[in-house]
């Protein structure tokens, strides 16, 4: 495969998974993006902040292109993972959307075989190429992806592969996620 088109290919599976982790905060109320889910506080607007910053990082410092503004960035106490009182979806979503823009100027411009430096990487591995870099953060953002299904799910029911693709039975109704459930639930406590 020819290096333009492994980029745009890496380039199309990242952009999915950035649309779809944005799409998850749709038609939601601000108290339910920025609600913790899970007993470590995960919420769907902190994925989009922690994406932002993980692509701010990973195409900025690590490949020697700072992001603009990146001093400015506050990480401390976890402060990736949640968007404060005086942050709006607004702020937050276009935080990410200039982390893209930053991100796909690094991919258009080096060559896959480009070396960035990972301080924070064990030693053997701290130099990766872009290449390397792509797929850790499209490995990083799928995997938060996933996370704001379930988060989403949890919220308000509402789930899908994407805008327009639900990627689920289309037969299924209420009544009959219900009696699967209940068929999961009895299974696993036929098991415990």
């Amino acid at each position: 495969m020819a290096e333009a088109d492994e980029k745009q290919a890496l380039h199309r599976y990242l952009q999915n998974v950035r649309e779809v982790l944005l799409w998850k905060l749709a038609g939601l109320s601000d108290y339910d993006i920025r609600r913790p889910m899970t007993p470590t506080g995960t919420n769907l607007l902190g994925l989009v902040k922690h994406c932002a910053g993980v692509e701010s990082g990973y195409f900025g410092e690590v490949l020697g292109r700072p992001f603009p503004g990146e001093d400015d960035l506050d990480w401390h106490d976890g402060a990736d993972m949640y968007a404060t009182a005086a942050e709006s979806r607004e702020q937050i979503a276009e935080f990410y959307r200039r982390a893209w823009a930053h991100s796909d100027a690094a991919i258009r411009e080096l060559p896959l075989d480009s070396r960035g430096t990972v301080p924070w990487w064990p030693q053997e591995r701290r130099n990766p190429t872009l290449h390397a870099v792509l797929v850790h953060v499209i490995q990083e953002t799928a995997r938060h992806a996933g996370h704001a299904d379930i988060i989403r799910e949890s919220i308000d029911g509402a789930v899908g592969l994407r805008e327009g693709v639900s990627n689920m039975p289309s037969d299924a109704d209420a009544a009959t996620w219900q009696q699967h459930y209940d068929k999961l639930a009895q299974i696993a406590r036929s098991t415990g």
